[in-house]
């Protein structure tokens, strides 16, 4: 038997040519003289992976008979939209998709997936003023080694415009997000509940290949009596995957007790990080279930047990997890804690009492992978195999592609996780992160101490967020399936 290692669970060992097209029924290719190369990628792969595919009429395997007149009214079809990314967009997608995309070249794709963008390393929430289209913007964290880390910049500093125009509902996007690399930000100051323009101007400029890692900070208290860990994690992001570890190991050389991981900021990532950090966590038996997926309708009945179930780790990169082995774990979350962030409080619930702390997640609970137009790989993209990818077609769709349940088989929780705890930011206190008096840790602390009633976690102005500097992210939001099989077919 021919033994294959892949990047995502697949039912057979697809060998496909270009002309074979998936062996999709009643397969049409469209007329060559068409310039819908890119829309013929997107049509074959949505209608082989796409989670939905059984609930768009434009995906079904007979929606075009494969004959000369249908061949005709495949490329009307591809043809049908202004730009590749219109087709994808207004024909491919099912209703109640909120987190499929697009790019057109892969690179850029898999460059975010691995924590690497055009970013000036600010990161920042955006509020809407009480009755107003105006916005106004506070800081979470910098970058380390970012443009922002180079200026006079902090955690918990307002502003309310960009390049001296004020941020509306129907600006931002432009302003913050656009094609300008550097733009200045104009500043604002907090009093008595207002918050109102000052005369601070600090000037940002967007860096290429900025790596961001995200083992934001570690660090250990003694308090009562108590041995603590904690850990800012602000995205699953599997070439890290070491320096998580490190982190964890660290911990368990000091001691620690409980842990407190915080993900209010993790707008999510790999599945594998999240497995592995599951298994440094609470153990590494590689035969207790850490997720079973759940594809659309054709491929499901296709795979068998082993190929649909994903267990605890017991390595990472090839070295033995030493796993802390806690049976409670505390978790930070908020509106943009979502997808991979998720999934781990998900997947632990079966095993560990997980208490989670801050506000409702963003509720992600569907898995994507990214595809690419390497139709031998049945459009799977493999770093090994981008010499394979059609060099007149560098588009990638990513689409999502599944569910994840745990062991218990629960996943639903598009409405979010509620937390156990329930505790906006408040932006006239946001506190230092990684600091016991940093509201949400010192809510941790409380709890696992038992010293409660000696803080006031009053919130006189909570942060409800209506957008974040993750939200040019191509990550954002998003839970890729990169977890690697061995397999025989």
């Amino acid at each position: 038997m021919k033994k294959i290692l892949i990047l995502l669970v697949t039912l057979v060992c697809f060998s496909c040519s270009k002309d074979d097209d998936l062996n999709l029924p009643n397969s049409v290719n469209p007329d060559g003289s068409a310039d819908v190369e890119v829309q013929d990628f997107m049509w074959k792969a949505m209608n082989f992976w796409y989670f939905w595919q059984a609930n768009v009429d434009d995906l079904a395997d007979d929606r075009f008979e494969n004959t000369e007149e249908g061949r005709a009214d495949y490329t009307t079809f591809l043809d049908s939209g202004n730009n590749p990314g219109d087709f994808f967009e207004s024909k491919l997608q099912f209703i109640d998709d909120r987190f499929s995309f697009y790019n057109d070249d892969y690179r850029d794709l898999t460059n975010s997936l691995a924590g690497i963008s055009k970013s000036n390393g600010l990161e920042f929430g955006l509020v809407q003023f009480q009755d107003s289209e105006d916005l106004f913007g506070f800081v979470r964290y910098i970058v380390p080694n970012s443009n922002a880390a180079t200026v006079e910049i902090q955690r918990g500093d307002l502003f309310t415009g960009v390049d001296g125009q004020t941020l509306t509902l129907s600006n931002y996007r432009e302003l913050l997000f656009g094609a300008n690399d550097t733009y200045i930000l104009n500043m604002a100051n907090f009093n008595n509940g207002n918050i109102s323009p000052n005369e601070v101007e600090i000037s940002l400029t967007k860096e290429e290949g900025l790596a961001e890692n995200p083992v934001f900070l570690s660090k250990s208290f003694t308090i009562g009596g108590e041995n603590i860990g904690y850990i800012m994690y602000n995205q699953f992001t599997n070439e890290y995957d070491d320096d998580l570890y490190a982190a964890v190991e660290d911990l368990k050389s000091a001691g620690i007790t409980n842990l407190v991981m915080d993900l209010r900021y993790n707008p999510g990532g790999s599945v594998n990080t999240t497995r592995l950090l599951a298994s440094m966590i609470y153990g590494t038996n590689t035969e207790d279930i850490f997720l079973r997926k759940r594809y659309n309708e054709k491929l499901q009945e296709q795979f068998n047990d082993s190929q649909l179930e994903i267990y605890f780790a017991d390595k990472v990169n090839g070295q033995t997890i030493n796993s802390l082995g806690l049976t409670k774990l505390y978790v930070l979350t908020s509106t943009s804690s979502a997808s991979a962030s998720e999934l781990l409080i998900n997947s632990l619930e079966p095993y560990m009492d997980v208490i989670q702390i801050g506000g409702v997640t963003r509720g992600k609970n569907e898995f994507s992978t990214t595809l690419v137009d390497d139709r031998d790989n049945s459009y799977l993209y493999t770093p090994s195999r981008v010499n394979n990818i059609n060099p007149d077609n560098q588009w990638a769709i990513q689409p999502l592609i599944g569910r994840n349940e745990n062991a218990d088989g629960f996943f639903d929780f598009t409405s979010g996780l509620v937390p156990d705890h329930p505790l906006q930011e408040d932006y006239s206190n946001l506190g230092i992160l990684g600091e016991q008096n940093e509201p949400l840790l010192a809510k941790a602390i409380e709890l696992i101490t038992g010293a409660t009633g000696k803080r006031d976690f009053t919130v006189e102005y909570p942060i409800n967020i209506i957008s974040s500097s993750k939200e040019n992210s191509l990550i954002s939001d998003k839970m890729v399936d990169d977890t690697v099989y061995d397999l025989e077919f």
